[in-house]
């Protein structure tokens, strides 16, 4: 069983800068892959970016590519989000998730365990 905790998210001005934590605890797969994704108010859960648990390796969604970093510190079991240049349509409750076979990454039916969420508002 991994337990996934968020923390981070508040209200911030457009082109600020915020980043996110998710503390994992549980094992966690040596195959697995720590994703975020976000749903914003009447539209669908939608991923933002992954990273490989051993390798590092990333992924992003093309919206955010440029502007978001997800970095791990597997000592910490902990994943973060860094988001620049935030924009209004960035606003959603961002929920991180762990795949224990690293497959389907793209998409919420790869992942295993959710967390939370934590709520980015970002202010124009």
């Amino acid at each position: 069983q991994v337990q996934l905790v968020e923390s981070g998210g508040r209200l911030v001005q457009a082109g600020g800068s915020l980043r996110l934590s998710c503390a994992a605890s549980g094992w966690i797969s040596s195959n697995g892959v720590m994703g975020w994704f976000r749903q914003a108010p009447g539209k669908e859960r939608e991923f933002v970016a992954a990273i490989r648990w051993t390798s590092g390796s990333t992924f992003y969604a093309d919206s955010v590519k440029g502007r978001f970093t997800i970095s791990r510190d597997n000592a910490k079991n902990t994943v973060y989000l860094q988001m620049n240049s935030l924009k209004p349509e960035d606003t959603a409750v961002y929920s991180c998730a762990a795949s224990a076979s690293g497959r389907t990454i793209w998409f919420t039916v790869g992942y295993d365990y959710w967390g939370q969420g934590t709520q980015v508002t970002v202010s124009s």
